[in-house]
């Protein structure tokens, strides 16, 4: 029997500012527990909320980067439930006005089985709200009881919340990878999962073609892509199994176990009228100006997409190759400072940023931040290669000196000898030593067996001590042999 799986997400992005969103408190990671909850955050009697601008300014800046009407006018209000995390009782977030309304997100889906061919997809974002987070409860400790962390309590998040048009777990793997992307290269969020900067909770349903919405269950709080697709994967399989031996979904909050890999109801799911959401009398409505928008619409990057679809079109690389590129901004710049003016050789500079230097900071344990080679010393090492200085295996040595000791190309070119003879008179008397001493090889050739060329290669580089240009042998070696 044919199912339909519909997803959507709800996103919490911790923004990146230094205090929290009502008040001055640190929002730094790692304190001691509850030595950043401030009487705000808590809720003391008789203390009032100071909104945030710098967690306004990174909402917009959300907004803008995904073409969404950016609210002139929107109300915060609070959002009442008991939890041992949520000391005063309510947590204020926006409800009906929120800040961001709707906009899109474009991913490139890459299938997690099968032969089907990466595609493209459109992902819109029905909105995007700022609030405030709960504690932390800490479980398990040594007293054998749970504790209470309130230093999180407080820290603003700006909640963004897809329709629900995703329909594989390749697609929300996508969306939340192309969203963690950009969150981070428009600056208004670090993206640290492990440290639950960038959380994700996902809504999966299933139903038979042509039947309404089938009812959702929400997996929380899942702070890794690889979980992500493992849990949607359970959930479906499980919400499939449930109504195909004739049992029935209900509407709940389930957790994820990545050691069992399965998911697990936590309670049932609430409605918003169950929140009793009403205006914070506190807060007064939040007014942005025209002229707000327009001042941080001008600070804002190149984005990801406009990048890929520039480095296609100018530089003429692959959409693989330049969706790679723009998976970080690190990378993005990196790669436009080691092109440099050399804009035709936008390819072969791609390869080595693709290849070489991912795989190393891959085996190194590192990122591009943390690269031991500058953008320039690799442009300059590259520039050896086009113009024929050294070969490409003497590339990667080069390559492995800089980023072993440091230094430029050129003086380890120098300091190891690397230099390619590119004489053609030299080459062609070295061809002409070979020649001479293989006679019945060469027979051979000419009667036919071009699979020895190879073989008059590896003798001419070997005698070169691996120098000779490529090339001008190639072309010289064919020339003697054609006789």
């Amino acid at each position: 029997m044919q199912w339909e799986i519909v997803i959507g997400l709800e996103v919490h992005t911790q923004l990146s500012t230094n205090t929290k969103i009502f008040s001055g408190a640190s929002t730094a990671f790692g304190a001691e527990p509850n030595t950043q909850a401030d009487a705000v955050s808590i809720a003391l009697p008789g203390v009032l909320p100071v909104l945030n601008k710098g967690a306004v300014e990174r909402a917009i800046r959300f907004g803008l980067a995904t073409g969404a009407r950016i609210a002139q006018r929107s109300v915060f209000a609070r959002k009442n439930y008991f939890y041992p995390d949520l000391p005063k009782g309510y947590q204020i977030s926006q409800f009906d006005l929120p800040v961001v309304g709707q906009g899109a997100l474009t991913i490139q889906v890459e299938p997690l089985s099968g032969n089907a061919k990466p595609y493209e997809k459109t992902v819109r974002i029905t909105r995007a709200h700022l609030e405030e987070d709960a504690g932390k409860s800490v479980h398990g400790n040594s007293q054998g009881v749970t504790g209470i962390d309130l230093n999180r309590a407080g820290t603003p998040l700006l909640e963004i919340v897809s329709e629900p048009d995703m329909c594989s777990a390749a697609e929300a793997v996508a969306y939340a990878k192309a969203l963690h992307t950009l969150v981070r290269w428009i600056g208004i969020c670090d993206g640290n999962m492990q440290e639950g900067s960038f959380r994700c909770d996902v809504n999966v349903s299933v139903r038979r073609p042509g039947e309404p919405l089938g009812t959702r269950r929400e997996i929380k709080n899942l702070n890794s892509f690889k979980f992500m697709q493992q849990a949607i994967d359970y959930e479906v399989q499980w919400q499939i199994d449930t109504i195909e031996n004739g049992g029935k979904v209900h509407q709940a909050t389930v957790l994820f176990n990545p050691d069992t890999g399965e998911t697990r109801a936590m309670r049932s799911k609430e409605d918003a009228h169950d929140y009793r959401y009403f205006p914070d009398p506190d807060l007064l409505p939040l007014e942005i100006s025209s002229d707000w928008i327009e001042q941080v619409r001008s600070t804002l990057p190149e984005l990801p997409q406009a990048k890929q679809t520039r480095y296609v079109n100018d530089f003429g690389l692959s959409a693989y190759d330049a969706s790679i590129l723009t998976a970080s901004r690190e990378m993005a710049d990196f790669f436009e400072a080691a092109l440099g003016d050399a804009k035709g050789q936008a390819k072969i500079c791609a390869n080595w940023v693709i290849g070489e230097v991912s795989a190393q900071l891959n085996r190194d344990g590192k990122d591009m931040s943390q690269c031991p080679i500058s953008a320039q010393q690799l442009g300059g090492m590259i520039m050896r290669v086009i113009d024929g200085t050294i070969s490409n295996s003497g590339a990667k040595e080069v390559f492995r000196a800089m980023w072993a000791e440091g230094g430029e190309a050129d003086a380890i070119i120098e300091a190891k000898g690397l230099k390619q003879v590119s004489d053609s008179g030299a080459i062609e008397a070295l061809v002409d030593e070979i020649i001479a001493a293989n006679a019945d090889k060469v027979a051979e050739y000419r009667s036919g067996k071009d699979k020895l060329f190879g073989f008059f290669v590896g003798l001419a580089m070997k005698a070169s001590k691996g120098k000779a240009n490529p090339a001008q042998l190639n072309d010289i070696l064919k020339k003697k042999l054609a006789g």
